[in-house]
């Protein structure tokens, strides 16, 4: 199961500034911390381009498809950035280590991406030169984006629609946003009976619709979406909910732990229930 306490301690470890260009050091040194940690629960560990992406892979990749779960590095220049993204890195570390604990050889892999506050530079070089690299057929990408900042009513919010529905008045959900190739994940995800689970909210797009709601381009599944590849991107909706976004404020102690272990409860369960983990 998912740990509150090892979350917290990574957030705490990780949120750093830590931009590719303005503060580079750091931006090498949780480069390298993420590779020490793959490496420690088993996965072999490659870094990729120009933007250093690191690559970690099951031993047995090359076997059949590979799911994988993602999450930038890096941060606004001199910025902790704690919800952006060193939330999405600690779900995503204790993903792998919890499914490494499991005994299982599991066919999930795991990215994180480089420069992705400057343009998605990162993904779309992984996209377009490391996929080809890869030694196994890669199924869905997890993409999370921002997944530690549960509101409340009281929460203010500036979503990108005319309107808000009644179910997004509370925002306690974790965002779950897929294309026409990854709509079956989300329904999957919410079949699925997983204990202590977060309020899911998916959104299901189809055609050419970020053409008219930009918002849905802005992080690093949307090159896999552009170059015809399944992904989902998971979300505490970013700056329409957390009002730290992109400030120095963007700190460990304004995330709320218990959610995101259940975030990562849920994505444990998503990525060993796909088909690429029961081939």
């Amino acid at each position: 199961m998912p740990c509150e306490a090892r979350l917290r301690r990574w957030v705490e470890h990780l949120a750093v500034p830590r931009h590719f260009f303005a503060n580079a050091r750091n931006n090498a040194w949780v480069r390298d911390e993420l590779a020490t940690a793959f490496e420690r629960v088993g996965l072999s560990v490659r870094l990729q381009g120009n933007y250093r992406n690191v690559v970690a892979l099951p031993r047995r990749a090359g076997e059949g498809p590979v799911t994988f779960v993602a999450a930038h590095y890096d941060s606004v220049p001199d910025c902790p950035g704690a919800d952006d993204n060193a939330s999405g890195l600690a779900v995503m570390l204790e993903c792998a280590r919890v499914l490494a604990c499991s005994g299982a050889e599991s066919p999930v892999g795991f990215l994180a991406f480089n420069a992705e506050e400057d343009g998605l530079l990162g993904s779309r070089d992984f996209v377009a030169h490391g996929l080809s690299a890869l030694p196994c057929r890669v199924g869905v990408t997890h993409v999370l984006e921002m997944v530690g900042y549960r509101g409340d009513a009281r929460t203010p919010r500036d979503m990108p629609l005319p309107w808000v529905p009644e179910r997004l008045q509370v925002p306690d959900f974790i965002g779950l946003v897929a294309n026409r190739r990854s709509n079956e994940v989300v329904d999957r995800a919410l079949r699925l009976p997983v204990s202590s689970a977060p309020r899911v909210m998916a959104l299901k797009t189809w055609g050419e619709i970020h053409r008219l709601v930009p918002d849905l381009t802005r992080s690093d599944h949307f090159p896999f979406w552009s170059s015809g590849h399944p992904a989902v991107l998971w979300t505490d909706t970013g700056d329409f909910r957390n009002p730290h976004y992109h400030h120095p404020s963007d700190t460990p102690d304004t995330l709320d732990y218990a959610f995101m272990r259940d975030v990562a409860g849920l994505l444990c369960a998503v990525v060993t229930t796909s088909p690429a983990h029961q081939a």
